[in-house]
C-alpha cells in the first residue's frame, strides 16, 4: 500500500507540475517558488525525503500566496510520512485539511493521515492507540469520500484495525484469566463478543466466555454463549471445545 500513496503523491506532483510550464533553470540568490518547490521534489525523487520536506515548507514560508504553497503543504507532508516523521507529517496534514478544504487533493490529504495512524500500529500485546486513531481516520475518508479512489483501501484497514483492537482485548483477557480474575477476564471476552463481531477473535470470544460462565457457576449464560457459537460456526475447533464443556456440565 506504500507503493500505492507514491504512485499517487507522485501523480499529484508530476500534474502539478505539468499544469505551470517548464520548469526554469535553478538560481542561486532568491530564488522563486517554482524553483525551490522543484528542488523539493528532486530530492524527493532522490529519497532524501527529510530535506525535502524542509525544502517544501520552505516554499510555503518565503512564497506563502503563490500558486506553489498550498502544493507544498501536502508534498511535505508526504515527504515527511516517507521518512518516518509522522507527527511532523499529520501537523501538515492538519494545515492543509484546515486551510484548503475544496482542494482537489484533499481526500488524498485525509487518506494519508490515516496511513500516518495506520503504519504505527503496533504487535496486538501492545498499546493500541494508533489503531484506534487509524479506525477513526480511516472512518473519515469513507465518510467523506465514499466514491473516491481510497475508499475501498481505508475500509480494508478499518477491519484490520478494528482486528488490532480486539486482538488486544483478548490478549488482556487471557492474562486475566490465566491470574484466576474471572470477572476481569469476562469483562474483556465480552467487550470483543459486543464490539469486534466481524474480527477473527469472535470464536474464542465466545468460547471464553463459555469457559469462565461454567467456571463461576453461571450454566444458563454459558449454554447461551456456546448456542451462538455453535449456530454461527458450527465447524470452528472453539465451537467443539466449548460443547465439550457443556456436555461435562449436563
Amino acid at each position: 500500500m506504500k507503493n500505492k500513496a507514491l504512485a499517487m503523491i507522485l501523480a499529484i506532483a508530476v500534474s502539478f507540475l505539468s499544469s505551470c510550464g517548464t520548469t526554469k533553470e535553478e538560481t542561486i540568490e532568491n530564488p522563486s517558488a517554482e524553483e525551490v518547490y522543484n528542488q523539493a521534489y528532486d530530492l524527493l525523487e532522490r529519497t532524501s525525503y527529510k530535506k525535502s520536506a524542509e525544502m517544501f515548507e520552505k516554499v510555503e514560508i518565503e512564497h506563502p500566496y503563490s500558486k506553489w504553497a498550498t502544493q507544498a503543504k501536502i508534498m511535505s507532508a508526504y515527504a515527511y510520512y516517507k521518512d518516518k516523521d509522522y507527527d511532523s507529517a499529520i501537523i501538515n496534514l492538519d494545515r492543509f485539511i484546515k486551510f484548503h478544504p475544496g482542494n482537489k487533493d484533499i481526500a488524498y490529504a485525509y487518506y494519508l493521515k490515516a496511513l500516518c495512524y495506520y503504519d504505527q500500529i503496533g504487535p496486538v500485546e501492545k498499546d493500541q492507540s494508533n489503531s484506534q486513531k487509524a479506525l477513526e481516520a480511516f472512518r473519515q475518508v469513507v465518510i467523506r469520500f465514499p466514491n473516491s479512489e481510497y475508499a475501498k483501501d481505508a475500509e480494508f484497514k478499518m477491519a484490520l484495525a478494528n482486528d488490532h483492537l480486539a486482538g488486544h482485548e483478548m490478549e488482556i483477557g487471557r492474562y486475566y484469566l490465566s491470574q484466576e480474575n474471572y470477572l476481569s477476564a469476562l469483562n474483556r471476552f465480552s467487550d470483543v463478543v459486543n464490539k469486534y463481531q466481524t474480527t477473527t477473535h469472535i470464536e474464542e470470544a465466545l468460547y471464553r466466555q463459555v469457559e469462565i460462565y461454567t467456571i463461576i457457576g453461571l450454566p444458563d449464560e454459558a449454554k447461551l454463549s456456546a448456542t451462538v457459537l455453535e449456530h454461527n460456526y458450527p465447524k470452528s475447533k472453539w465451537s467443539k471445545r466449548a460443547q465439550r464443556i457443556i456436555g461435562d456440565t449436563k
